[in-house]
């Protein structure tokens, strides 16, 4: 291969044209990123950089110098709109078109549209480091706030605004925050953590639509017609894949770029990170992840096999997410209907660790400001262990 493109520079990106590099590839190579931005990361935006204990600066993924040393073609602020297969060819936003003989792509998400909109002023959505600077510039006032999410990016930054002093009503129609994320057992300890932190919680209710006036958001009314008046509101009702640039194109497109258990798409053309859906043969199903660390695993693996490794990409899933006095980690699947089983520790002392199980075999993990701990779980996933305790 004489020039290999890989687009999408975040995470997953980054980190595919970095693996290519250490693996010895010495051809032409670009990497394309729709934002105006170097390389940064993006699970700090909800907590450390919303918060002011970092500046946007400190997210940066690599100094001017290591980009360098890359030796390759990064370019910023220029989205890729259409990919061809027959001729090898994407085309960027500003008309220009890269040919390629390999591909990785690594676009992500974007935040899902509401069906009720979200064109006025004082509602936000967060993706991006321009849209974490709007955010905290608007909290920095005090307002009133509406979270509508209480999946990660909501708590994260329901939290995050309760440290600034800011008063916070999460709503979410289903009946527990993070309940897709962590069962319904850790989702109520999650709802109560807030609340003891000043966060109202209003789940298993809707959103029916947003009032204002002279174009700037006053209220937020519920479908059971209760009306909450605020200033700022943040969506935060989950992400859909990065796919409508592809839509002309042959890949198969689903929850995401459809890949093979080696993260291929189609034949030299590889996906990675969020935008990525494949087949984790360790689990026997497939999945698309959101997680930090799978970005940086996948983009490895995605570029290895576009070397030839030819190899399946089966990780233990990684995840965590601090709130308030809360560090809550996860590793492995936690499936609708898994049995929650405590192991060591105690919820009610928000110190625990305990596993997800389908028919008596462990399948997840999670613990509760248990780092160690839950690291060693990890094993009982990897071997498809039984409950502890249960033979």
């Amino acid at each position: 291969m004489r020039h290999i493109v890989v687009v999408g520079a975040g995470a997953a990106g980054l980190t595919a044209a970095e693996t290519l590099r250490r693996e010895g590839y010495t051809g032409a190579l670009t990497l394309v990123g729709d934002e105006k931005y170097p390389p940064y990361d993006r699970p700090p935006l909800s907590k450390q950089v919303l918060g002011g204990q970092w500046d946007a600066a400190r997210t940066r993924l690599r100094s001017d110098e290591q980009l360098a040393n890359l030796d390759m073609r990064l370019l910023t602020g220029c989205p890729a709109v259409g990919l061809n297969l027959d001729d090898r060819t994407i085309e960027l936003a500003d008309g220009d078109r890269l040919g390629f003989d390999g591909l990785i792509i690594a676009t992500g998400v974007r935040p899902r549209t509401p069906p009720w909109g979200h064109d006025m002023a004082g509602v936000h959505v967060l993706r991006g480091l321009d849209d974490t600077a709007a955010l905290r510039a608007a909290l920095l006032a005090g307002p009133r706030t509406v979270v509508i999410g209480a999946g990660f990016l909501g708590t994260e930054v329901a939290a995050t605004a309760r440290s600034l002093g800011v008063d916070v009503t999460v709503v979410d129609p289903l009946p527990t925050p993070m309940i897709r994320q962590l069962g319904e057992q850790v989702g109520k300890l999650v709802a109560t953590l807030h609340q003891d932190n000043g966060v109202r919680m209003l789940t298993g209710v809707g959103v029916r639509e947003l009032d204002g006036n002279d174009g700037r958001v006053r209220g937020v009314l519920l479908a059971d017609g209760t009306r909450l008046a605020t200033e700022c509101v943040l969506v935060a009702i989950g992400s859909v894949p990065a796919t409508d640039w592809l839509a002309s194109s042959s890949l198969p497109l689903g929850d995401g770029i459809e890949c093979d258990s080696r993260c291929q798409a189609a034949p030299g053309v590889y996906a990675a990170g969020d935008v990525a859906s494949w087949t984790n043969t360790h689990f026997g199903v497939r999945m698309r992840l959101e997680h930090r660390m799978n970005a940086t695993e996948q983009g490895v693996a995605a570029a290895r096999n576009l070397l030839g490794a030819n190899v399946d990409f089966t990780p233990i899933p990684y995840f965590w997410t601090d709130q308030f006095d809360a560090k809550i980690q996860s590793y492995g699947v936690i499936r609708e209907g898994a049995e929650f089983s405590v192991v060591t520790g105690d919820p009610e002392q928000r110190r625990f660790t305990g596993v997800y199980a389908v028919d008596g075999v462990v399948t997840g993990v999670l613990g509760w400001n248990c780092p160690k701990e839950t690291r060693g779980l990890r094993q009982l996933i990897v071997d498809r262990a039984s409950v502890p305790g249960r033979g």
